[in-house]
């Protein structure tokens, strides 16, 4: 609430009459120009030969009788000679005072040819298109106004290169005051210039659906390629993904994101260029998660902090470049049926050797809080059931929180939550917090079975328990 803000005024456009900030309503640039144009014309036009030779006779309509009711007030009728067609008695009819804005007329040729207003209207309308039609290009893309929108300073430009340009900065990219709406604002929230579309509709409208057709080519120019993508960090369904969005490419795509479906993927920059299938070295890894976007918090200056969460895995198959950020055509991924994990698990722990029960490998059950993990004696996981790949994860994370493990911060579990007593959302969970190289958490995204994801799960576990032991031996040398 800036001081010019806090003084309001009824708007007097009748099909409006809401309650405006002064501060919001500066002289509208583009049509006080369009004006002076207009006021240029019809004055050259009224001194050239040919407004001479026809007179018109405009009369203002009482608005009662307009209603088909006698008039209430006693008020003379307001009626001018003037020279010219129609649009040049008006303009000049109104310019005098004697004529408001929204005023039904009559009109009556004086003329003794009779009435050439017809093509004297013509005429100075082709002359006012000619003149009118370089007032009417955004300042931006460079072409006509498309959804026209008009910023407090009094600036109009299209609505998508306005928010293009938020996504660089605050400011107005004319006269560089700070613009006073959000970044991304829609229509509701800041409508478009209707005076000014309807102009556009009248003065242009074969330019204005050549324009929007061009729009609608540029936005489906990369075909099937619709899905954005975000190269930043790796991110796991079910799971809560934290941005902060400051890139004009991501803010752009975060926007247009938050326009649509609310849904972009998430994948792992690829900094050594690894070979990723049959997409070659691209600077991003193949496998990543279908994040959805929970809660945008939108900082004055443009950025944001957002709030997300994983709901799928997917695999890139083709990708390409629009305006910054990548785009690609996607392929889910999803595991294979529980009855097909079952029999692998059964296949594994029928021939596999175990020479170490469930309670050797790990201790006492989680709930026996004071036993210690045996995670280095585990020689072979696939002796292992499910159940009990889950139940050394669960104990080693019990563990490693008795112990007040770092990584097990209040903050981190505030943030992705308690331990969960489900063996499928188990891994996901203990990937996002678990101090490992990304590129070891990376091959999680790529199975298919939470048995296979407990398996790694149990290995982390056991590096993690592995440098713990030396860190501590380290500690006991020194003392």
């Amino acid at each position: 609430m800036t001081p010019n803000r806090l003084q309001g005024f009824i708007c007097p456009i009748i099909s409006c009459r809401k309650e405006h900030a002064a501060g919001d309503c500066s002289i509208d640039v583009v049509l006080n120009r369009i004006m002076d144009v207009v006021r240029k014309e019809i004055e050259s036009y009224k001194a050239s030969l040919g407004a001479s030779q026809g007179m018109i006779q405009i009369e203002e309509k009482d608005k009662w009788s307009i209603a088909g009711v006698s008039s209430l007030k006693d008020e003379p009728v307001r009626i001018q000679i003037l020279p010219g067609g129609r649009l040049a008695a008006a303009f000049t009819m109104a310019e005098m005072g004697e004529l408001a804005y929204d005023s039904e007329v009559i009109y009556t040729p004086m003329s003794p040819t009779g009435d050439r207003s017809a093509s004297l209207d013509e005429a100075v309308l082709e002359e006012l298109k000619d003149a009118a039609r370089s007032e009417l290009d955004c300042h931006v893309c460079y072409s006509l106004f498309l959804d026209p929108l008009t910023t407090a300073c009094g600036h109009t430009l299209c609505r998508t290169c306005l928010h293009r340009v938020q996504d660089h900065s605050n400011l107005c990219p004319i006269c560089r005051r700070v613009l006073a709406l959000a970044p991304g604002v829609s229509e509701s929230q800041a409508p478009s210039n209707i005076v000014l579309g309807r102009l556009l509709a009248g003065l242009c409208p074969e330019a204005l659906a050549a324009r929007i057709e061009t729009a609608k080519s540029e936005s489906s120019s990369l075909g099937d390629l619709d899905t954005p993508l975000f190269v930043c960090t790796l991110s796991f369904p079910m799971q809560p993904t934290f941005l902060h969005v400051f890139e004009p490419r991501y803010r752009l795509m975060i926007r247009r994101a938050m326009e649509t479906d609310r849904k972009f993927g998430m994948l792992l920059s690829n900094r050594t260029r690894e070979v990723q299938g049959d997409m070659g070295p691209v600077p991003f890894y193949q496998y990543g998660t279908m994040l959805l976007i929970v809660n945008m918090h939108v900082m004055p200056d443009g950025r944001s902090i957002i709030e997300s969460v994983g709901i799928s895995r997917f695999r890139v198959l083709r990708h390409g470049v629009l305006d910054g950020y990548i785009v690609g055509k996607v392929e889910r991924v999803d595991d294979m049926s529980v009855a097909e994990e079952e029999a692998i698990e059964a296949a594994e722990t029928s021939s596999a050797l175990r020479h170490f029960s469930a309670q050797d490998h790990f201790g006492a059950p989680p709930h026996h809080s004071g036993t210690e993990h045996r995670l280095n004696q585990i020689q072979d996981l696939d002796a292992l059931s499910t159940q009990e790949l889950f139940e050394i994860g669960v104990g080693f994370v019990k563990n490693m929180k008795e112990s007040s493990a770092p990584w097990l911060h209040h903050n981190v579990v505030h943030s992705y939550g308690e331990c969960p007593e489900d063996p499928a959302l188990f891994p996901w969970w203990f990937a996002s917090i678990v101090p490992t190289s990304y590129g070891e958490k990376y091959k999680m995204l790529m199975t298919t079975t939470v048995r296979e994801r407990l398996k790694m799960c149990v290995m982390f576990a056991a590096e993690l328990e592995k440098q713990s032991r030396y860190v501590q031996f380290c500690l006991e040398s020194q003392q």
